[in-house]
C-alpha cells in the first residue's frame, strides 16, 4: 500500500494538534512558573519559546491542505522549531530531573507541575520533529499523485518507411 494524501492528512492534522495542544499547555505551565516565583533564564527561553510556537504553528493546521503553497515554509517552521524545543527539552531536564526539583526554579512550585512541564515540553519536540517527515511524506504523495503524464505515441504505419534521413514528403509530392 502506497502513502497517499489520504492518509497524509489525518495524520498531519493530528500531529499539528497535539504540537499546538503541547505548545499551549507548556505556555500556560512557564507562565504559571513566571508568576510563582523567580525568573530564571530557562523559564523565559520555554515561556518565549512556547509563545512563539503558538503563533507559528498556526500554517500547519493548513498545509495539508495547501501543500504546494505552504509546505515548505511549514517543513522550515518546523526544522527550526524542533531545535528550539529539544533545547527547552534539555533544560527542563536539567533543572527538575537532576537535582531536588523542589528548590529547582522556581522555587516552592511543586514537582508534578515542573515534571508535566518537561513532559509537555517532550511532546511539543516530538510532534514537531514528526511533523517534519509528516510534511515531507506528504509533499511527496501529493506530487506522486499530481504527475501529468505524457501520453504513449505508438506509430500504427503500416507499410514501408523513409528513412530517418531521407527529405521530409511534401503535400505536393503526394
Amino acid at each position: 500500500m502506497a502513502f497517499s494524501s489520504a492518509i497524509a492528512r489525518p495524520m498531519q492534522l493530528g500531529s499539528r494538534v497535539m504540537q499546538w495542544t503541547s505548545s499551549v499547555i507548556v505556555m500556560g505551565l512557564t507562565a504559571h512558573f513566571i508568576h510563582h516565583g523567580p525568573r530564571g533564564q530557562h523559564i523565559l527561553y520555554q515561556e518565549v519559546i512556547a509563545v512563539l510556537s503558538v503563533v507559528f504553528f498556526l500554517p500547519g493546521f493548513i498545509s495539508p491542505f495547501l501543500p504546494r503553497a505552504l509546505s515548505r515554509f511549514v517543513l522550515a517552521i518546523d526544522i527550526v522549531f524542533s531545535y528550539l524545543w529539544l533545547t527547552s527539552f534539555i533544560f527542563s531536564a536539567q533543572d527538575y530531573s537532576t537535582r531536588a526539583c523542589y528548590f529547582s526554579s522556581p522555587a516552592g512550585v511543586g514537582c508534578k507541575r515542573k515534571k508535566a512541564n518537561e513532559a509537555f515540553i517532550f511532546l511539543a519536540f516530538v510532534f514537531t520533529f514528526f511533523g517534519m517527515f509528516l510534511e515531507v511524506a506528504a509533499l511527496w504523495a501529493h506530487r506522486k499523485e499530481t504527475v501529468t503524464r505524457q501520453p504513449v505515441v505508438t506509430d500504427k504505419e503500416v507499410g514501408p518507411r523513409q528513412p530517418l534521413d531521407a527529405p521530409a514528403a511534401t503535400p505536393a509530392a503526394i
